[in-house]
Formats: structure tokens, C-alpha cells, sequence
């Protein structure tokens, strides 16, 4: 995987969860699959196309997912419920026109809407021979993971 994709989307996350969060994420051991989660998650994500095709996604344990809006939002949540759903869509909607103005391609990148999915019982499809790679975070309020995948177009 190219490393000039990869670096403006983590400088996006950081400085997402910097500006709006007021955190600052650590970044954990890489690795090159997901070893699978244990138990319900959300996972957020916004596919790419362009230059480069591919995904990026945000997979967030409840707890943790919880804690994240309630810092954008500046309320409490009990629950994840709609307005947390659209929290998280948010999240990985502006880390993704994040690294897209630090990529600066020409023509620019196209970016998908955010969809967000809630449990574990289902199957996560990406680019047909696209590269993946797992970034493991942590943060004062958790742990939670972001996802690149890229495939030539």
C-alpha cells in the first residue's frame, strides 16, 4: 500500500479528533487483517473514488463510539440511538474530506456518503484486489480502529 495514501488520512483522524473531539489519538501496533471483534461495533465508513478506488472506515466498540459524541455534541448518551448514528457518520465524513484536501489529486477525489452499520453479523466487502490495512487507536475515551483500502481504478 502507498504510503502517500495512507499518512493524509491519518493526519485527517488527528486532526478531526483534535479540532472537534479534543482528543488526541495513539496510534497501536499495525497490522494487515482484522483478527475479528468480539461482540457488536459500529462501523462507520466512506468508500473513495478517482485516482485511487477504495474505503475508509472507523470501527468503534459502543462504549467508545458513546464517549466520541458525546465530546462533538457536548451532551451524554445513554444509548446508541439515531443521533448517535449520525455522530459517527460525521466522524468519518470529515476525516475523509480531511485526507482529501491533503491528498490534493487532480482531478479531485470523489467521496461516497458516510454509512454507518451497528452490530457484528454481517460481512464487510471491500475493492476487489484492494490492499487493507488495520490502524489500531487509542484515546482517553478508547480504543477503536480505522480501516484503508485501495485498489487502482
Amino acid at each position: 500500500m502507498d504510503i502517500r495514501l495512507v499518512n493524509p488520512f491519518v493526519e485527517g483522524l488527528a486532526g478531526v479528533f483534535q479540532a472537534a473531539l479534543g482528543l488526541t489519538p495513539r496510534r497501536c501496533a499495525l497490522r494487515l487483517e482484522s483478527a475479528g471483534e468480539n461482540g457488536a461495533v459500529l462501523t462507520s465508513f466512506v468508500s473513495i473514488s478517482g485516482h485511487v478506488r477504495g474505503v475508509v472506515v472507523l470501527r468503534l466498540p459502543p462504549t467508545t463510539a458513546l464517549r466520541l459524541v458525546d465530546r462533538l455534541r457536548g451532551t451524554t448518551s445513554e444509548e446508541i440511538d439515531d443521533d448517535v448514528i449520525d455522530a459517527v457518520a460525521q466522524i468519518i465524513s470529515m476525516i475523509a474530506d480531511a485526507a482529501k484536501t491533503r491528498l490534493s489529486c487532480v482531478p479531485p477525489l470523489e467521496l461516497g456518503l458516510p454509512t454507518v452499520v451497528h452490530g457484528r453479523d454481517y460481512d464487510m466487502r471491500y475493492p476487489t484486489q484492494s490492499a487493507r490495512l488495520e490502524l489500531p487507536f487509542d484515546s482517553d475515551v478508547g480504543r477503536f480502529t480505522m480501516e484503508l483500502a485501495f485498489g487502482s481504478s
